[in-house]
């Protein structure tokens, strides 16, 4: 029985490896490069000491940002108003090769270390079975017999010395962390409990903004059909998406632009409290949303806000494929076209502050709007504009106040 199994190389998934191999599974771990910093030579290393017969190192960081980053990024999609969505942008992707190699190995089963109270469980499983709706899953944390086995980290860390696995921790970590090229998150431990006022060496990637520099930067970001294709900075100019995803996170981490601290709702039912960094993406919704206030139409605009939303719960939720979201992101691809120009920032101190815009597709008509210039604009043509929709209001008034 072959299985290929999401692995990190951290406590959980190399006792699940472990495990799996004791079961008697042909384990083969796979790992995603999707731009956090790990040593994955090492890991494989681990991965292959511990029983796995082969281990896959993916680089994946370029599709992360072109197909579901930048995607994203021109839905506009925010969960619950705050949430970029860096962790539930990663799972699909992750999901996605995962059923790639099971395919090309020819393997039964696949398997991951998400928790059952979690959300990347329904994601990671709702992907596998869009996927390949015949492929079986393995997830150790919903299984009585693993359960039963392992009731906290305390088994886990004996277990692993007891089969002899390599393990650097051997106490509780104060909140747990995942990284990817979008962000990092924390959440767990002492920021359970909602009040406690995160320590400021938690952050790993941002300055604080009292340690930013004392000067601001100033940057453009150009646009076609939606889409960022160059970031211009002092000289210095990226025009490949990775290369300039990566670019908007350096100077955005460094004037502490893009921490938020959240209490969410999982789609499971729990609340839940997340601390995030989250620079590049950070910057380029605030340029986005500005390009498309001067080059989309109004009433599109209003119809897209109207999606946005959904599009941003189906991907927090795990639906990124499904044919609701293939719908979504066909209308929200129709928005984009013609959303080209420039838009001028300045990053300072947590703040990203836009200064200008322009655009070869702009319907911001300078004449029309200028209260010095007539232009092509009747103002008398505005007292019956207001008298039509005034109908209604009178006939509410009438109705509200009769017989009084």
């Amino acid at each position: 029985m072959k299985v290929i199994l999401a692995y990190s190389g951290g406590l959980d998934t190399s006792c699940i490896l472990k495990w799996l191999v004791d079961e008697g599974y042909d384990v083969i771990a796979y790992m995603a490069d999707v731009g956090q910093k790990e040593d994955f030579e090492t890991a494989k290393e681990k991965a292959l000491k511990i029983g796995a017969s082969k281990v896959y190192i993916e680089d994946l960081k370029k599709e992360f940002v072109t197909d579901f980053i930048f995607p994203a990024i021109g839905a506009n999609a925010i969960y619950e108003g705050r949430y970029l969505l860096g962790t539930a942008l990663a799972r699909p992707i992750i999901a996605k090769k995962q059923i790639e190699i099971a395919e090309k190995e020819g393997a039964e089963y696949v398997a991951h270390g998400a928790t059952g109270k979690g959300n990347d469980q329904v994601r990671f499983e709702l992907t596998y079975y869009a996927l390949n709706p015949k492929i079986k899953i393995i997830s150790p944390w919903k299984d009585s017999e693993f359960l039963e086995k392992f009731k906290g980290r305390t088994d886990l860390i004996n277990y692993a010395k007891e089969k002899g696995i390599p393990v650097d921790a051997t106490h509780e970590k104060p909140y747990s962390t995942d990284a990817n090229l979008m962000h990092i998150s924390y959440e767990s431990g002492v920021l359970e409990d909602p009040a406690k006022v995160p320590a400021k060496e938690m952050f790993q990637w941002t300055n604080a903004p009292e340690d930013a520099p004392n000067e601001e930067t100033e940057i453009e970001i150009h646009f076609k059909d939606g889409l960022p294709v160059k970031v211009v900075n002092n000289g210095t100019v990226k025009t490949e998406p990775l290369e300039l995803f990566e670019y908007l996170n350096e100077i955005g981490a460094k004037n502490a632009v893009g921490r938020i601290d959240i209490v969410e709702n999982r789609y499971v039912g729990i609340k839940s409290r997340g601390v995030y960094e989250t620079p590049g993406a950070t910057i380029l919704r605030a340029a986005h949303l500005d390009i498309e206030s001067i080059a989309m139409d109004r009433e599109v605009m209003r119809l897209r806000d109207m999606l946005a939303p959904k599009f941003a719960e189906l991907v927090y939720y795990g639906f990124w494929y499904s044919p609701e979201m293939d719908f979504l992101a066909a209308a929200i691809g129709k928005s984009q076209e013609l959303i080209d120009g420039v838009v001028y920032l300045s990053l300072y101190k947590g703040n990203v502050t836009v200064k200008g815009r322009e655009s070869p597709s702009s319907l911001y008509d300078k004449e029309l709007s200028s209260m010095d210039i007539e232009g092509g604009f009747n103002q008398k043509d505005s007292e019956g504009f207001i008298k039509i929709n005034a109908i209604r209001l009178m006939a509410h008034n009438a109705i509200t106040h009769r017989g009084k």
